[in-house]
């Protein structure tokens, strides 16, 4: 029990007003907008958990994985309403898994006096090499995908390629995870926007999506200030 209330008492501290502030002004707009269009109770709790999760991983938080693991098998579900097959597998037989992962490794680098994760960046050549593996992937699953007969086919594929990417990037604590999960956020923000108005899909889906970005870029500045003068190999 006492190394339970130690991870407590290390969550729980460092959050600055904003922190608390955009955490509940953002799951705020979501339930309540949700509630207003009917939307299901599984949606909304899966963006709820989203929301807390990226947020959470934003304030380098390792409880970040534990929302992050109940958000992939909500959103799989939601996912699989709305046949976006390459997001349904994407968190069944990746997220799931990888979230276990990046818990013992964030575990492993914990920053002591700050209570938050150890943050380092990309050199320029694992730039380049994250780009050509970008490329390649997305236009070759694009084609399974297309195969498969799911919807959107080409925006589903960038959408699982570079979630897939900026989930290793996460776990492996780079400050480049978040221009990779801008990417992915706007792409998804379009695909639920179709969902939602060509299909009557979640709006809940549509607005955790938005907040994701909006999270994105805020936390892609904190990290880079936070990292400013630390370059570090893989």
């Amino acid at each position: 029990m006492e190394k339970v209330r130690m991870i407590i008492k290390r969550e729980l501290a460092g959050w600055k007003t904003w922190h608390i502030v955009w955490m509940i002004l953002a799951n705020l707009v979501i339930i309540g907008v949700s509630l207003y269009q009917h939307d299901t109770a599984l949606s909304i709790l899966a963006a709820v958990t989203g929301v807390i999760c990226v947020i959470l991983c934003g304030l380098g938080k390792v409880s970040n994985y534990f929302f992050g693991t109940i958000n992939v098998i909500l959103y799989a579900i939601v996912a699989y309403k709305a046949k976006y097959y390459g997001d349904v597998m994407l968190n069944l037989l990746y997220y799931f898994p990888t979230n276990i992962w990046g818990w013992i490794l964030w575990e492993k680098n914990i920053d002591q006096k700050t209570n938050t994760v150890y943050k380092k960046r990309m050199t320029l050549k694992q730039d380049f090499i994250l780009l050509f593996v970008s490329v390649v992937s997305v236009f070759g699953y694009s084609y399974i995908l297309k195969l498969l007969g799911g919807n959107l086919p080409i925006v589903d594929s960038m959408s699982t390629v570079f979630s897939v990417i900026a989930q290793v990037l996460m776990i492996k604590r780079f400050t480049e995870q978040w221009i990779i999960w801008i990417v992915v956020d706007i792409v998804s923000v379009i695909m639920w926007f179709v969902a939602l108005f060509n299909e009557g899909a979640s709006v809940a889906m549509l607005l955790m999506w938005s907040v994701y970005l909006g999270n994105a870029i805020i936390m892609y500045v904190k990290w880079r200030k936070e990292t400013k003068s630390i370059v570090s190999e893989a």
